[in-house]
């Protein structure tokens, strides 16, 4: 299974698509054609728990991301006003039916949140706000992997709709990456030596870390990690953070799990593999990028800081990869097109084992992988040569104007 994964072709057919894969035809583009919307997400898998009785790793928090193109000739447009920016997700709209959060949010973090509504007030549907940075963003959407259906589904679809004047001129669909896949059980045990009835997981967890640091977390649930290790993702500090703990704790045990990819005990998981793109494709895995666990967990790495750079690999003249300072998933390219936006999220670059992944592309252009035909953006193909660099004056009001084929 795990070398038919890789080896799967990626169909450019629509048609193709639908019937080898089971999943509906794509959208197309809105009839106008005068404006173009490419959404993808901020992390190529966003984690958290199923179930927060007990302990809490991360919340539901998904992060999607839309940039809106205003279809001209040698100059279009990247719009950051006068449209309405819309997201809904078929088939998954409620998730206070799926998970308990909602039952302890305020024990986790103080606050008192409606059902179906995330930590930053977005709800499963809702309207996307400017960045200020060239595209539209929703955070904190309080997503599931359960389809209303009951089935499990880590990659479910967002339809992203643009509205102008009231009325629809782009559409465009993305994946809302989530899954609780986080295999603790691999070596944490449910069986009680003690005669006592059997603790959970969790549990198992919680009484570990009191054995082994002094701690009383098993008598204090709801137990938040954040509470005393620094996360990124949640903005909370500590020493040392919850990436170093964990990968330090765990680099010399992860043989006794027995796994193909040792990540995946973690980092959803053996059945999401969240590392589905093109490098995943050629044979690479998690610590070709990322070195492995013992490097994770060096207290000189900065956690969700000090990420492997495009350039580290690819080179090419005259091409600018990400700026410096700046994470893939944050880089422009092209006067002011998000890389993500054309070549899709990390861990999920495009062409992708995941049909879902290439769902968007197929339908701007016709076939999967980068976002590289001219006229999904241009009304006509340029005669200047392709440039892969945010503009050399800086001046983003000025990138704004001239717009994407992509890299081939």
């Amino acid at each position: 299974m795990h070398n038919l994964r890789r080896f799967l072709t990626v169909s450019t057919s629509v048609l193709a698509l639908a019937v080898l894969s089971g999943c509906p035809t794509p959208n197309p583009p809105a009839s106008s054609n005068k404006v173009v919307v490419l959404g993808y997400n901020d992390l190529g898998m966003h984690c958290m728990n199923e179930d927060f009785s007990e302990i809490m790793i991360l919340p539901p928090y998904n992060t999607l991301h839309a940039q809106v193109i205003e279809r001209r000739g040698e100059e279009p447009r990247i719009l950051q006003s006068g449209v309405t920016v819309s997201y809904t997700i078929p088939g998954n709209t409620t998730s206070s039916d799926k998970t308990n959060f909602w039952d302890y949010v305020e024990d986790l973090f103080g606050v008192s949140v409606d059902p179906d509504v995330g930590l930053t007030g977005n709800g499963l549907s809702g309207t996307m706000v400017p960045t200020g940075t060239n595209d539209w963003v929703a955070t904190g959407i309080p997503v599931t992997p359960v389809m209303d259906n009951d089935d499990l589904n880590p990659y479910p679809l967002a339809t992203i709709t643009v509205n102008r004047s009231g009325e629809d001129v782009a559409t465009t669909q993305a994946v809302v990456p989530v899954s609780w896949e986080i295999s603790c059980n691999l070596c944490h045990a449910t069986d009680a030596s003690d005669g006592q009835a059997d603790a959970s997981v969790a549990m198992d967890i919680l009484t570990d870390h009191d054995r082994l640091h002094s701690t009383t977390l098993a008598s204090q649930t709801p137990v938040a990690c954040m509470e005393c290790h620094a996360q990124a993702p949640l903005g909370t500090t500590g020493d040392p953070s919850l990436s170093h703990a964990m990968h330090g704790a765990h680099a010399s045990r992860m043989a006794a799990a027995n796994l193909q990819v040792d990540c995946y005990a973690c980092h959803p998981g053996q059945v999401t593999q969240c590392l589905r793109d093109v490098h995943y494709a050629n044979g690479m895995t998690c610590v070709d990028c990322h070195g492995d666990m013992t490097d994770v967990a060096d207290p000189s790495r900065q956690p969700w800081a000090d990420e492997p750079r495009c350039d580290d690999c690819h080179n090419k003249s005259g091409f600018e990869f990400e700026q410096p300072g700046t994470l893939y998933r944050d880089s422009k390219g092209h006067h002011g097109v998000h890389c993500a936006a054309c070549h899709g999220s990390p861990h999920a670059i495009t062409p992708s084992v995941e049909d879902a992944d290439n769902v968007q592309a197929i339908a701007l252009q016709g076939h999967a992988g980068t976002i590289d035909t001219c006229t999904v953006c241009h009304t006509q193909r340029p005669d200047d040569h392709f440039d892969h660099r945010l503009d050399d004056d800086g001046d983003e009001d000025e990138d704004d104007k001239l717009l994407v084929s992509a890299l081939q």
